[in-house]
């Protein structure tokens, strides 16, 4: 790249995820090589409004990055020119030309394929994995039958849609009669563990079920599975994925939910790499790749795994299309324990999404 790249990076966003999206960013903004890009950066409220943001970068951590003097930005999706609208409060309108857009939001209506439907008719290019990819990996219900339909192993689960819960008795004793206890209970289009109940008893169950539904219209009840939570790494382009080595998680709670990963009150473990029995290490990075391809997936995600090493059983959790990209993110700490600096992968990721 002999001349600077105009790269626009995306933040915040309508989601549950919203602070982890300002953790992210603000590692990504301050390990981006400024020699190689011109960086505009824009901001998205809880409540969906656009904003330039031209301030100090430190102010956007603590969610303080808002302000009424910042000026409204929007794709340009009338001319298709890759370039933003940018509008002052006094009505005066300017552009800024874009050669790639860096999305670093996570959940709804940045994760889902929303954004990057927008983003593909404003003719820009984009990190991160396409429309589909996007939209089918953000609900676990849907991922679930791609996985079982590419013969990727897996929890058994139930899915169940808000309009059935007036047979909620019936739906518990499916339920019963098909996972058996404990069994985990999760909102189909959330991420970060947000709304993840576990139920060991009928009465918990219940209020699982209910606490899921708070934070989406569908959701999921899987069986419990025992075994070491493990997470490899995959980018590249379609027909050319490459996956990082394996790390393991050791959660500080009784399973890796919202506090385990992100709160500072308890501290998970992260081993990089792990270490298995039975060549279980490449048979992941193998299923990750495959997991991402069936997906039709490009440019980066991480994809979770349970590993039951010394009985060489290893079943698909989940895949996450846009990860954390915090200082404590397991996604840049396995590639940078394959030799790569943060600079690098984010370097990489962006030449994925020019390609």
């Amino acid at each position: 790249m002999s001349e600077k790249l105009n790269l626009c990076v995306l933040f915040g966003g309508e989601s549950t995820e919203y602070e982890i999206s300002l953790r992210s960013v603000t590692s990504v903004l301050e390990n981006l090589d400024k020699n190689k890009y011109n960086i505009t950066t824009i901001g998205i409220t809880r409540d969906g409004k656009w904003r330039l943001f031209d301030k100090d970068t430190s102010l956007i951590i603590n969610n303080n990055w808002y302000s009424d003097d910042l000026k409204k930005a929007s794709p340009d999706l009338g001319e298709k020119d890759s370039s933003f609208i940018i509008t002052d409060n006094e009505g005066n309108v300017s552009k800024i030309k874009t050669d790639i857009v860096f999305p670093v939001l996570h959940g709804a209506n940045g994760e889902d394929g929303k954004l990057q439907g927008m983003l593909e008719m404003a003719g820009m290019k984009y990190v991160g994995v396409g429309v589909l990819c996007s939209c089918v990996s953000m609900d676990k219900a849907y991922t679930k039958i791609v996985f079982k339909e590419a013969g990727i192993d897996q929890a058994d689960w139930v899915t169940i849609n808000d309009y059935e819960l007036s047979d909620l008795e019936a739906i518990m004793d499916r339920c019963e009669k098909k996972l058996g206890y404990p069994m985990f209970v999760k909102p189909s289009n959330a991420g970060s563990s947000i709304g993840i109940g576990k139920a060991k008893t009928r009465e918990e169950l219940e209020t699982a079920i209910r606490s899921a539904f708070t934070y989406d219209r569908r959701i999921i009840v899987e069986e419990f599975l025992q075994g070491r939570e493990v997470e490899c790494a995959v980018m590249g382009t379609r027909g050319n994925i490459k996956a990082s080595c394996v790390g393991e998680i050791l959660a500080a709670n009784e399973f890796y939910d919202f506090e385990a990963k992100y709160s500072d009150k308890v501290e998970s473990g992260l081993v990089i790499p792990a270490k298995f029995e039975n060549n279980c290490e490449e048979k992941i990075r193998n299923l990750a790749i495959k997991a991402f391809n069936a997906l039709d997936g490009k440019g980066l995600s991480r994809v979770d795994f349970f590993c039951d090493d010394k009985n060489d059983i290893i079943r698909i959790n989940e895949i996450n299309t846009l990860p954390g990209f915090t200082s404590i993110s397991m996604y840049p700490k396995l590639f940078m324990n394959e030799g790569m600096s943060y600079a690098e992968i984010l370097d990489n990721v962006i030449e994925f999404g020019l390609k």
